[in-house]
């Protein structure tokens, strides 16, 4: 018993001390906190505040961390800038000087020997000469020697622009295609396009051809170059990434090898070089030429056009069309005579025959008419185009 009150004495008198150690540090805590106040009001009241060494500190933080973020941001910016145009220097193409071959089966240096001699002419144009020529190896070439360029040679990032947009032509494939095969710049910024050389001549010739009757083709075969010419559309509108539009399609583009089969000349070369000679006689698209606006449409319109030449025999600079009759246009004239019931006198009469081939041609009139639509949306696609024509016949 004894014992239990002594241990709660020692209890009571050990937690006294420790309550009076508690208010002991309070007490001088709040008067230290008390005198530093006052301290610092008595120096507001009898002076301007002068910040202090921690705030100093502070401010002085806060402008380091800020300048350095600055200045590592700034410095991110001219390194990235530093790194991109390293890595266009090391990507841009280079200018070459000499013939650009892509072609196994032709060396630059008969090439360059076949371009200095005289060969055989087969047309021009205000913008160059297309030639027919033979290399060493017996090779038979037709060379496009264009004269683009007003005043001079263009300026070095051009020349670069159309050397990247001719290797980029020369990778396309397709049978219903000429093959560029090699490319030599030449002085003041002309330069000789080299293709396959096609016996045929134009589908332009063959159907002059045809008005002095000097050539029969039949519907069969006209129709068979219509499906080529389409075909190599929907090659080049659905099948090449990015889509590569013709631009200049034009019976005079369309070449015909020894079997009639259609290839598309000129893919391309209009958007590359502004003064191109391009088609002023009826195979553009109206927005090419009143907005100066070109779609894959516009191709179709042109395509339509080429159609419309094979179904009447008749060139689209015919004086027939500058008559009340003709109604301005191929296309116009066309759409009238298809809509007055009449189509079948827009047939040429040298392909008139069995009845089952003049329903396809009337129904292949009905094609020709969407595709010289004035309105793009309302002209189908190429890809549709095949299927519309090959199922007019078999092929």
């Amino acid at each position: 018993m004894e014992k239990r009150r002594r241990y709660r004495y020692t209890l009571y008198v050990c937690n006294n001390k420790l309550v009076t150690l508690l208010l002991l540090l309070v007490s001088f805590c709040f008067h230290y906190t008390t005198g530093y106040c006052q301290e610092r009001t008595t120096k507001h009241i009898s002076s301007e505040p002068s910040p202090p060494k921690y705030q100093n500190g502070l401010r002085r933080i806060l402008v380091s961390v800020t300048l350095g973020a600055v200045t590592g941001l700034v410095g991110a910016f001219v390194f990235a800038l530093i790194v991109r145009s390293f890595v266009r220097y090391l990507n841009r193409t280079p200018l070459l000087k000499g013939p650009v071959i892509f072609s196994p089966k032709i060396d630059p240096k008969t090439l360059q020997a076949a371009l200095a001699n005289e060969n055989h002419l087969l047309g021009s144009s205000p913008n160059g000469k297309y030639y027919r020529t033979v290399l060493d190896n017996g090779l038979i070439i037709a060379v496009k020697r264009l004269e683009p360029f007003e005043g001079g040679s263009p300026e070095r990032s051009v020349k670069r622009k159309i050397q990247q947009e001719l290797e980029m032509l020369a990778g396309l494939r397709h049978r219903n295609l000429m093959s560029l095969r090699a490319y030599v710049r030449g002085a003041g910024g002309g330069f000789s396009l080299v293709y396959d050389y096609v016996p045929g001549g134009s589908l332009e010739d063959a159907m002059h051809r045809v008005r002095d009757n000097q050539l029969q083709l039949g519907w069969e075969v006209r129709l068979r170059i219509a499906v080529g010419v389409v075909k190599g559309l929907q090659y080049l509108h659905f099948e090449c990434d990015p889509q590569v539009l013709h631009y200049n399609l034009k019976s005079t583009n369309v070449m015909l090898d020894a079997e009639f089969q259609p290839r598309l000349g000129d893919c391309g070369l209009a958007k590359l070089i502004p003064h191109l000679d391009r088609a002023t006689s009826g195979y553009n698209a109206p927005e090419s030429v009143r907005d100066c606006r070109y779609t894959d449409k516009s191709d179709v319109f042109s395509f339509g056009m080429i159609l419309g030449v094979l179904l009447t025999g008749r060139d689209p600079t015919d004086p027939l069309f500058r008559e009340p009759v003709g109604r301005g246009s191929l296309g116009q004239w066309l759409r009238h005579l298809q809509q007055a019931g009449e189509a079948r006198e827009a047939l040429d009469r040298s392909i008139l025959g069995e009845e089952g081939e003049e329903d396809e041609m009337l129904m292949a009139v009905r094609i020709a008419v969407v595709c010289l639509s004035d309105c793009p949306a309302d002209r189908p696609s190429s890809d549709e185009l095949v299927h519309m024509l090959t199922q007019l016949h078999s092929f």
